[in-house]
């Protein structure tokens, strides 16, 4: 059995963007909670929640990682999601496992873009919604200023629960606004406080703050508002009461000040979350559905058949692949049988455990709520749902961002060669994001991320986990050829040797498509002057020479073919002839069809800080691009432009450079358009240096 019931669970889910805090705050929750024995630092790499190797070399959250602890009256299972973009599907697939997310933002930089993203990420789940304003010890630091961004830019009251006393070296404790008491902490990130009066200075402050709280929870309900109103006092029962309601419909955002590093202002966060957040009960029905559509609601109901979502997948060359499991309803004990909905397969389970950061603790029984790992399970990967009956319904997955960089990787030795695809897929089941294929055009082998960081982490883990060692290049850029003009040609080829020879004979019209039409053949043979059975091999013919065009190699595209002409030997012509004839006319035909280059154009959002936009600007022009337009959002702007593909294969790290880290981008393939001139003749140049080298 469980040692706590579902409505005393609170599933917490830690988010920010990279650098505001977010991990050294899990770590403090912990400490307070004595789940950890010393409070964890991402500095000093000795963070519990920040445990895989490639982490303590970056200081920063990769992987999204779980523990769990008792708090008051309730159990709570946080998750500590990484802060960087590249690494966004770790927060994509953690928004399916929990109710409630805590925000952590910089009280120096306030709200910064990932964080914009990451909060309409959570209002489209609708989830609860907790803030931390961290760094309340840091020079620059504004806590006001961060409460009028909230209104702004997350356009949502903020509700300030706890307010700071002094700011940067002075920052000494906080003022518990609903309690009217000063909290003053020690610096040595014991969490260790007292209880004192309201410094003097502060009583204005805090009395204003206290009558705009008030308002604001009155508000959620007629009853309460018409108290306040008529001047009565709520109750502690009905201020806790309106703050579940208020928090669940998203009324307001609940703000707590302190400093996460120095464990300062944590605990009265804490106690909101025990007494405040939204238990899997409160949530409601989850719905699963099958391929018609058809749904299948489920509560957080012990008795209820027993679901579960697989949000997250860890592999290991020694472990094996352990599946992470956040269950819905039902409860699930070890050495038992599961229906994998999505594969339609049976799992066998064997020990259910906790996480604890890298740690394991097997668990007796799981329910409603609990996030739990099984080990081993031979079909389940990331996104699949589990059930306890054989019923094809399922829990719907969430859409993932594109990849917007590749990168060719290499093997170093031949004995790597055999190992890269199958370690490579080991990764890719724990990032959904991840992509790695032959391109068939260039013959290079593809890893596709988010980032230059994205892929070069993937690299880390190959050779760590799986131990097989890449180089990374620039991938060469996926031109074509077409042309421009027509032409009528004849391609005739006939060869006499002993016995039998060879005679192909046709006469072929070339001309342009438009963009994106690809290839169109046309057979205009009438009276039989080549007989239909060759007429397939004149076809395969033509493609085989559009594989590799005239200028510079590379696959000719939006031609049309018309066949009408042509003559055959009724003992040397076959199929080989007339396919040979039919190349060499096609090749023919390009040289008088003013050939050109095309590169691929791709669309491309950029968001950067106001003070970053002429930079960026300036540099998306040395690259070609067509700006499309500028949308505000708030303190950021949002570029759309069309650019070419051959000028920001390393646009990642260079608007990270630009932008100081502050810039996003997402990326998508629009069309291919013509090469100017003046590169063209650059790169058909080194196409055939690179050629004539071989």
């Amino acid at each position: 059995m469980r040692k706590y019931s579902t409505d005393a669970l609170r599933d917490i889910m830690l988010v920010s963007q990279s650098g505001s805090g977010k991990t050294s705050l899990g770590e403090a929750m912990l400490f307070n909670a004595k789940a950890t024995t010393r409070l964890g630092k991402v500095l000093e790499g000795n963070s519990v929640l920040d445990f895989e190797p490639e982490e303590q070399k970056r200081q920063s959250s990769i992987f999204s990682a779980i523990h769990n602890f008792r708090w008051k009256n309730s159990e709570v299972i946080l998750l500590d999601t990484p802060g960087d973009s590249n690494f966004i599907s770790e927060v994509i697939l953690g928004l399916k496992s929990c109710e409630n997310v805590i925000f952590v933002l910089d009280a120096i930089d306030s709200i910064k873009p990932h964080s914009e993203t990451l909060w309409k990420m959570v209002l489209d789940e609708g989830l609860a919604k907790i803030c931390f304003v961290s760094k309340m010890d840091r020079e620059r630091a504004d806590f006001n200023q961060v409460l009028d961004d909230i209104k702004q830019i997350f356009d949502i009251r903020p509700l300030p629960l706890t307010i700071p006393i002094g700011k940067e070296d002075d920052f000494s404790g906080v003022v518990d606004i609903l309690r009217k008491k000063a909290l003053m902490f020690e610096k040595d990130g014991s969490g260790a406080y007292k209880e004192v009066s309201i410094p003097e200075d502060m009583n204005d402050i805090v009395e204003e703050t206290y009558n705009e709280v008030i308002e604001d929870l009155a508000e959620v309900d007629d009853e309460l508002m018409e108290k306040y109103l008529d001047g009565g006092e709520l109750s502690p029962r009905e201020v806790s009461s309106a703050l579940s309601i208020g928090l669940s419909r998203g009324d307001f955002l609940p703000v707590f000040a302190g400093s996460a590093l120095l464990n300062m202002g944590v605990q009265p966060l804490m106690d909101f979350v025990s007494s405040a957040a939204l238990s899997p009960i409160q949530v409601g029905e989850r719905i699963l559905r099958d391929a018609e559509g058809n749904e299948k609601p489920v509560k957080a109901d012990d008795e209820e058949m027993f679901s579960g979502y697989v949000f997250k997948t860890m592999s290991d060359p020694y472990t094996g692949k352990m599946s992470v499991v956040r269950c819905f309803s039902g409860t699930l004990n070890p050495d038992s049988t599961l229906y994998n909905a999505t594969r339609k397969t049976k799992e066998r389970i064997g020990s259910i455990l906790a996480l604890e950061g890298k740690s394991q603790r097997p668990l007796d029984q799981v329910g409603p709520g609990d996030i739990f790992a099984v080990a081993k399970l031979k079909e389940t990967k990331t996104g699949d749902t589990l059930l306890g009956e054989n019923i094809d319904y399922t829990f719907e997955n969430p859409t993932f961002p594109e990849a917007v960089m590749n990168m060719a990787v290499k093997p170093k030795t031949k004995g790597d060669e055999d190992k890269i695809l199958p370690a490579l897929q080991r990764i890719m089941e724990e990032d959904p994001v991840l992509k790695a294929y032959r391109d068939e055009q260039t013959g290079e082998f593809i890893l596709s991320g988010l980032g230059q960081i994205h892929i070069e982490i993937a690299v880390d883990r190959l050779k760590r986990r799986f131990g097989v060692e890449v180089e990374l290049t620039t991938p060469k850029v996926p031109y074509k050829e077409t042309i421009q003009g027509v032409a009528k040609v004849q391609g005739k080829y006939k060869k006499q040797t002993g016995g039998h020879g060879q005679y192909g004979d046709v006469w072929i019209e070339v001309s342009p498509l438009e963009r994106g039409a690809g290839f169109e053949f046309t057979n205009r043979i009438v009276g039989g002057v080549i007989p239909r059975q060759y007429i397939p091999a004149v076809e395969k013919g033509i493609l085989e020479a559009m594989k590799s065009g005239i200028l510079a190699g590379y696959p000719v595209v939006d031609v049309g073919v018309k066949l009408y002409d042509g003559s055959y030997h009724e003992v040397d012509s076959s199929e080989l002839a007339f396919k040979i004839a039919a190349s060499m006319a096609f090749k023919k035909a390009m040289e008088n069809c003013k050939p050109v280059l095309l590169e691929p154009i791709m669309d491309i959002t950029v968001t950067v800080p106001e003070d970053a936009m002429g930079d960026v600007m300036g540099d998306l022009n040395s690259r070609r691009a067509k700006i499309e337009g500028i949308v505000s959002r708030g303190k950021y702007q949002e570029l759309k432009a069309k650019v070419p593909l051959a000028e920001i294969l390393t646009y990642a790290s260079d608007l990270t450079s630009i932008t100081s880290g502050r810039g996003v981008y997402t990326m998508s393939f629009s069309h291919y358009e013509e090469v100017p001139r003046n590169i063209q003749e650059k790169i058909v140049k080194e196409a055939r240096a690179e050629k004539d080298a071989k």
